[in-house]
């Protein structure tokens, strides 16, 4: 971003003091971001800032002042701006669908645009980082199948022997299955649950149901239930969630829905910037 702006802009070595303003209702984040921004690029500049990272706004509330010469503050005011309306789109965007959710969790995914700012962007939103890398947890997705289990057609049994595979010792304490229906589901906790019994393990296992409709999510849990297995799984819907079926979520008996809508395709804060002095 430092380099599209080419280091060009107008202004002299005139002392300056600007402020920023937010157009929007929302929740801010990025403070750590423009600190280190104006330490590093602009160090003529000092920033003194208004609210606190998370705290809510309103339209017409100011963010901050940032005090230097005028042809370094002219040539941060995009990058900043930029920056500081991205992050706090995502916490705000993330934030409405949290309320909205209420008693499950929001998670992001590993989609991202921006990395591990979107990730702290949702944070703030109060919503769930997930997996911050594949170092964070082992994630097994219906390609990895065809390498753990060998030779199995019949996807259910896959799972199983998949699950049955896993170093626990290195991995229990977080690990995620991608399962696409009920038998996939069944077969994944049944085998995690002679593990766990085996070792005298407490752990739970993650279940990915894949691009199921939350009364397909309901149909599993409550076969979990029936079977006693439940207390072994956290339930995470994913794949085509959308803001608009919260509502059925939170009757699935999921305990979390993962979405990229979280953080990517987000409009930013409104900001903007004025010279006060």
């Amino acid at each position: 971003m430092i380099t599209d702006e080419h280091g060009g802009g107008g202004g002299s070595d005139l002392q300056i003091t600007a402020r920023v303003v937010s157009k929007d209702d929302g929740i801010i984040s990025g403070l750590f971001v423009i600190n280190r921004l104006i330490e590093s690029h602009f160090p003529g500049c000092q920033i003194r800032w208004t609210l606190k990272e998370g705290d809510s706004l309103r339209n017409g509330d100011e963010v901050l002042r940032v005090s230097g010469p005028s042809n370094e503050i002219l040539r941060c005011e995009r990058i900043l701006l930029n920056l500081l309306g991205r992050m706090s789109g995502v916490a705000t965007n993330t934030q409405r669908w949290v309320s909205e959710a209420r008693d499950i969790g929001i998670a992001c995914t590993r989609k991202t645009d921006w990395g591990l700012l979107d990730k702290w962007a949702v944070h703030v939103g109060g919503g769930l980082t997930h997996r911050l890398s594949r170092a964070d947890a082992l994630m097994i997705k219906e390609n990895d199948l065809a390498s753990l289990a060998p030779g199995i057609s019949d996807e259910c049994t896959a799972v199983g022997v998949a699950v049955a595979g896993i170093d626990m010792a290195s991995h229990a304490e977080f690990v995620v299955i991608e399962v696409r229906d009920e038998c996939q589901a069944l077969a994944a906790s049944r085998k995690w649950d002679e593990m766990q019994i085996d070792l005298g393990g407490c752990e739970r296992i993650v279940l990915l149901l894949d691009n199921m409709t939350p009364d397909m999510c309901a149909l599993i849990h409550s076969s979990l239930v029936e079977e006693g297995l439940r207390e072994w799984c956290i339930l995470e819907g994913s794949g085509g969630v959308v803001f608009d079926d919260l509502k059925r979520w939170q009757a699935s008996g999921v305990d979390l829905v993962s979405t990229s809508a979280l953080n990517r395709g987000v409009a930013p804060l409104d900001l903007s910037m004025k010279v006060v002095e």
